[in-house]
C-alpha cells in the first residue's frame, strides 16, 4: 500500500512549492503532535494515555509520523512555537535522518506563545496567548532559527487578524521585510475567523506576502474567492483544518459519498480541498502513521479528479454544495471544541 500511494504523489504535484520542485499537494501539519492536547474530535482514542503523552512518547510518535510521511513522499511540514515543542521535534528529526534544505519544505509560525505548560487541562487559561508585537517576533524569531536554521523556508503570522492589528503595524511589516531579505526566508500569514477573506485582501495589498494559510473545507467555504485572488497574485496557497478539526468525518453525508468513491472519508475531504482553483497545498493533521497513510490516498482521488473520471468532479462539486455551513454558525461551533 505504501508503494502505490508514494507512486501515486507523482501524479499530483506542483511544479514547484515555496521554491522546491516537485512537492505533493498534501503536507503535514505538526499541531496535534507537538502537544499533548488538541481540539480534534476523537484525539482520545488516538493518543490515549497520560504516558502515550509524555514528551518522550509524543517527540517518538513524531518522529513515527514523519518517517511515515517521507516514505510516503511528503515533503512540506508545518509548525508554530506555540504548538508546544513542534519545532524541537522536527528539528531533531531532520538532524537524525540527516536532512538537508533540498530534502524538505518547512513552514513555521510566530506570533503565539504556548502557555500551556504540556497540560490539557490548564484550569481555564489559555493554552497559547496571542502577541504580534515586534519584541515578539523579534525574540520568536531568534528561536525558530535556532531550531530549524537552514531548514526554514517560510515564516508565518500565526492568525492574523483585523483586531490584533498586525497589518497596521509599521514596525513590525518593515522587521518582517527585513528578516526577509537577511535570510531569503518567504513571508506568510495565516487566518482564522469569519473575516478571512478581508484579512486576505489586507495582507495582498501591502505586497510583502509570498504564502497564506487558510481555513476551507466543506463546511466552511467563506474564503475561497479570496484565496484565488490570492494565487492569481502568484501567492502560494496553504489549506488548515480541510477536515473541520474531525467534525466532517462524523457527517453521513461524507461518508455517503466515500462509499460511492470507494475512497476513506478523510481522503474525500482532503481531496475536495485540494480540488479548488486555488490549487492549494493541503495540510494532514495525521497523528498515527495510519491516519497519515489514509489521508494519503487523497492525492490518488486527485488524481482520478483531474484525469476527469466520471462521477468524481460532480460528486465532489454536490458536497460543496450540500455541506456549506453558514460561516459565523461555523466558527462559532469551532470555538466550542474543547482541548481533549
Amino acid at each position: 500500500m505504501r508503494r502505490a500511494l508514494a507512486l501515486t504523489m507523482a501524479a499530483a504535484t506542483e511544479a514547484a512549492f515555496l521554491g522546491t520542485p516537485d512537492v505533493p499537494k498534501l503536507g503535514l501539519g505538526l499541531a496535534a503532535l507537538g502537544r499533548p492536547g488538541y481540539i480534534n474530535l476523537g484525539r482520545d482514542a488516538d493518543v490515549s494515555s497520560p504516558e502515550a503523552r509524555s514528551v518522550d512518547a509524543m517527540r517518538e510518535r513524531t518522529h513515527e509520523v514523519l518517517d511515515a510521511a517521507r516514505r510516503l513522499g511528503i515533503r512540506y511540514f508545518d509548525c508554530a512555537r506555540s504548538y508546544g515543542k513542534s519545532e524541537e521535534f522536527l528539528s531533531g528529526w531532520l538532524d537524525a535522518r540527516s536532512l538537508s534544505r533540498d530534502d524538505v519544505c518547512v513552514g513555521s509560525k510566530w506570533g503565539y506563545r504556548y502557555t500551556a505548560d504540556w497540560r490539557i487541562d490548564t484550569g481555564g487559561e489559555p493554552h497559547e496567548v496571542k502577541d504580534h508585537s515586534r519584541e515578539h517576533f523579534l525574540s520568536q524569531r531568534q528561536e525558530t532559527l535556532a531550531l530549524l536554521g537552514d531548514h526554514l523556508r517560510l515564516y508565518q503570522i500565526h492568525s492574523a487578524t483585523l483586531e490584533s492589528g498586525v497589518l497596521d503595524n509599521a514596525d513590525v511589516l518593515d522587521a518582517l521585510r527585513a528578516f526577509k531579505a537577511e535570510t531569503g526566508c518567504r513571508l506568510g500569514l495565516s487566518l482564522s475567523g469569519p473575516a478571512q477573506p478581508e484579512v486576505l485582501r489586507k495582507a495582498c495589498g501591502l505586497g510583502i506576502f509570498d504564502s497564506v494559510q487558510a481555513t476551507w473545507n466543506l463546511y466552511e467555504q467563506n474564503a475561497g474567492e479570496a484565496l484565488c485572488e490570492a494565487a492569481e497574485s502568484g501567492m502560494e496557497v496553504i489549506v488548515k483544518e480541510a477536515m473541520a478539526n474531525g467534525r466532517l468525518l462524523r457527517d453521513p453525508r461524507l461518508t455517503k459519498t466515500a462509499e460511492y468513491l470507494k475512497a476513506p472519508a478523510d481522503a474525500v475531504a482532503l481531496a475536495a480541498a485540494m480540488a479548488q482553483p486555488f490549487n492549494p497545498m493541503v495540510l494532514s493533521g495525521a497523528v498515527t502513521v495510519a491516519q497519515l497513510e489514509s489521508n494519503a490516498v487523497a492525492l490518488e482521488l486527485l488524481g482520478r479528479f483531474q484525469s476527469g473520471e466520471a462521477g468524481v468532479r460532480e460528486a465532489l462539486e454536490a458536497l460543496k454544495v450540500e455541506l456549506r455551513m453558514n460561516v459565523e454558525d461555523y466558527w462559532a461551533e469551532r470555538k466550542a471544541l474543547t482541548w481533549n
